[in-house]
């Protein structure tokens, strides 16, 4: 069982549907997965989420939400607005172990990797609890350099893993700044690119999203982060 953090460099960079391609593209190597939502902001009881969304474009069916308020802000605010219990990491953390059966789990934070889901809570904390590398999801542009080694530099800071960088949203015509950044990120964060989402990926139906996910990531890198107990057996038995 592989558990992987989704963090990004902001909001708005694409790790809804990152999440979701990542989870389409270890379905489609024949992989069990599990997504998990620690907080959601931004939506009322009852309404559509990200988990929503990620079940859309790449069919899992196993997911977890622990906890939703209405505000579109960050989790702590938007429990204060709402006078409701701030988030609990062990109760968070405890909605990822159940799907401990699951080939690989994907836990998908709120907006920033210091975004606090509660006073002293960050994506930082579950990621440490789940003993579980990170991946950021980053802009294509202008900015992204900063944004990005700022990230990695507080993962690292919090003794965790980031495992790779995602760029959440890339351009059919790419500019000088966004071609450069494919050469420039990994130079000053020390962090491999490992995937690039397509522009206007999360409008594609879930057949054509499915499909194209393995295309959007690094093949040995996926191969990697997919291998699961059910392939392994079938590799040994064909030996």
């Amino acid at each position: 069982m592989v558990r992987l953090v989704i963090t990004g460099t902001s909001t708005d960079v694409g790790k809804t549907v990152a999440t979701a391609a990542l989870a389409a593209a270890a379905i489609g190597a024949g992989a069990s997965v599990a997504v998990c939502k620690p907080a959601q902001t931004g939506v009322g009881p009852g309404e559509p989420g990200d988990l929503a969304e990620v079940s859309r474009l790449s069919g899992v069916t196993a997911t977890a939400e622990s906890y939703r308020y209405r505000d579109p802000l960050a989790p702590d605010r938007a429990a204060r607005r709402e006078g409701a219990p701030f988030a609990d990491l062990s109760t968070m953390l405890s909605a990822v172990s159940e799907f401990d059966d699951r080939d690989l789990v994907l836990v998908e934070g709120a907006g920033g990797v210091l975004v606090r889901l509660a006073p002293d809570i960050t994506i930082l904390e579950v990621a440490a609890g789940l003993d579980a590398p990170l991946v950021v999801v980053a802009a294509a542009g202008l900015g992204t350099l900063n944004h990005t080694e700022l990230t990695v530099r507080a993962i690292r800071a919090a003794g965790l893993e980031c495992a790779g960088i995602v760029i959440g949203s890339w351009p059919d015509e790419p500019d000088l700044a966004q071609r450069c950044n494919l050469e420039d990120l990994p130079l000053v964060t020390g962090v491999p690119i490992v995937g690039r989402i397509p522009a206007g990926a999360g409008s594609l139906d879930r057949q054509r999203f499915g499909a194209r996910a393995p295309e959007w990531f690094d093949a040995g890198w996926l191969s990697r982060l997919v291998v699961h107990p059910k392939s392994a057996d079938a590799g040994d038995r064909a030996h």
